[in-house]
């Protein structure tokens, strides 16, 4: 039985998650600005399918990126290079958002991003805390991804693409952005062939929890963020 969370948003110590399955920490509470932020800051996240309750979780191993260790590999690098594209931020967030919504998943027959995460993290971008990265070519939005930044750690969420390595081009940009402005750490909560080809790696939750804490207290960068590379090959 897992606990079920009054109204003022405290969660249990992350170490007495369930361990089948992994991670599962409560259920209940808010997708409030005072929830979420208390969650994020003890590397806890609500994820749950239409139907469900609220379902927060912290598993056992995070799926982290340092940013110097970001991986790029030849083919991408030689699209970075030689492809048109143009990258923003905080553009199209609720596009981005919905986007990753309706994007379809091997394996997953629906989306844990319901209506209720749609508007929670909506409003999360209108105060500052969530942030999009979009790629756009020849006028279209066709990838990106967006997160939540608490302090100087961001939390990876969603991404998505209709054109071929457009979400990746996104990650690339994203990550060097983080880097330059300070953040040393991005959460990707769980492992996947994908992530890990650019260079994201588990780690055990007490040693992300830890650094995370020093992370989350430092000084954020305020309101929408101004991002915009425009790559026009010759």
């Amino acid at each position: 039985m897992i606990p079920w969370l009054g109204s003022s948003p405290a969660f249990p110590p992350v170490d007495t998650a369930q361990e089948d399955p992994d991670g599962l920490l409560a259920a209940g509470g808010e997708l409030t600005l005072p929830w979420l932020a208390r969650a994020y800051g003890r590397g806890i996240f609500p994820w749950f399918s239409r139907g469900e309750p609220i379902l927060w979780w912290s598993p056992s191993e995070r799926m982290v990126l340092l940013p110097g260790d970001l991986k790029v590999s030849r083919s991408l690098d030689k699209t970075l290079r030689n492809r048109a594209y143009e990258v923003r931020c905080d553009s199209a967030f609720e596009a981005v958002i919905r986007a990753c919504a309706t994007a379809p998943r091997e394996g997953q027959g629906g989306t844990w991003i319901v209506d209720e995460m749609v508007d929670a993290y909506v409003a999360l971008h209108r105060v500052g805390h969530a942030h999009s990265f979009e790629t756009w070519m020849d006028g279209e939005l066709v990838g990106g991804l967006y997160g939540v930044a608490f302090g100087r750690m961001f939390y990876g969420e969603s991404m998505f693409h209709r054109a071929r390595d457009a979400s990746k081009i996104a990650f690339v940009h994203m990550a060097r952005h983080l880097q330059a402005n300070g953040f040393s750490m991005i959460d990707c909560q769980f492992h996947t062939p994908h992530l890990a080809s650019l260079g994201a790696a588990l780690i055990p939750r007490q040693r992300f929890v830890a650094t995370l804490a020093g992370l989350v207290a430092q000084p954020q960068p305020a309101g929408l963020w101004h991002y915009r590379f425009r790559n026009e090959p010759s």
